[in-house]
């Protein structure tokens, strides 16, 4: 089915597939929000969303993530500043990092007669990120479903190092990824995305590296449909994109400052 979405001057008819449940139509519609009208978060629906986020499971019921939320202009600009400058941190009502913590599971065990040693090992970082990108994905869901707007923000670890100390995190904690938050406004909504053929995403029994290499060059063709659409030719297709963002390591210290805080990428701790 075609749904049209956004201002007049940007609308375009993008395919969405729609279902008569609610939240499925919520999810399929899901869209990167970076323009806010400034009204607050109404402070019984941030409760509401942080307590659903907080439902997310987690490895082994660990619960090694903790949500540091900002509310603060001043510190949610200096934020802005550490992701690169980005105008959609600084124009956010809330700002919520979302920090991988094995300092909880380190008193935990410490407290049972164990030494942890967890964090010293790649399953450990694997087992922080995927339980971090769970409780995104819920946040997301949830803000969405009280009519708030959200992006994800990986720009934090552009330099990890100065938001640990903005944040005052100790050692055996990560700021992995944020997520900003706020009222949309409406006249700036963007449009929802069209992603890769759903063939070569979700395939059945085993990889298919042709489909996949198919699903690629359909992409290009319908990115670059939709981006011209909308009059942004100068937007790349989804090949150049990519390459030129993965043709280097973006954000380099992120492995120095893991280890500055006790993690490691190894087999053995």
């Amino acid at each position: 089915m075609l749904i049209t979405n956004g201002p007049k001057r940007f609308r375009v008819q993008t395919k969405v597939m729609v279902t008569v449940n609610p939240t499925l139509n919520q999810l399929n519609q899901r869209r990167s929000v970076r323009a806010f009208t400034g009204e607050p978060v109404k402070p019984g629906d941030l409760q509401a969303i942080l307590a659903a986020t907080q439902q997310a499971p987690s490895s082994i019921n660990g619960q090694q993530l903790s949500l540091i939320v900002v509310q603060d202009r001043e510190r949610i600009a200096q934020i802005a500043k550490v992701a690169g400058g980005q105008p959609q941190v600084a124009g956010a009502t809330v700002f919520v990092a979302f920090v991988v913590d094995f300092n909880r599971t380190a008193v935990a065990a410490e407290k049972a007669g164990f030494e942890q040693v967890i964090p010293r090992s790649a399953e450990g970082i694997l087992t922080g990120a995927v339980d971090a990108g769970i409780a995104l994905a819920t946040f997301q869901a949830a803000a969405g479903a009280l009519g708030y707007g959200t992006t994800s923000i990986g720009g934090i670890r552009r330099n990890p190092a100065e938001l640990i100390a903005l944040l005052e995190l100790p050692p055996l904690t990560y700021p992995i990824v944020g997520a900003i938050l706020g009222v949309p406004d409406e006249e700036r909504l963007p449009q929802v995305k069209p992603r890769v053929p759903l063939e070569s995403f979700a395939m059945p029994e085993r990889y298919d590296a042709d489909l996949v290499a198919a699903g690629v060059r359909a992409y290009d063709q319908t990115l670059r449909s939709w981006w011209d659409a909308q009059g942004l030719d100068q937007m790349p297709d989804y090949s150049k994109a990519v390459g030129t963002a993965y043709s280097t390591v973006y954000f380099p210290t992120v492995a120095a400052t893991m280890r500055e805080q006790g993690f490691e990428f190894a087999d053995e701790a």
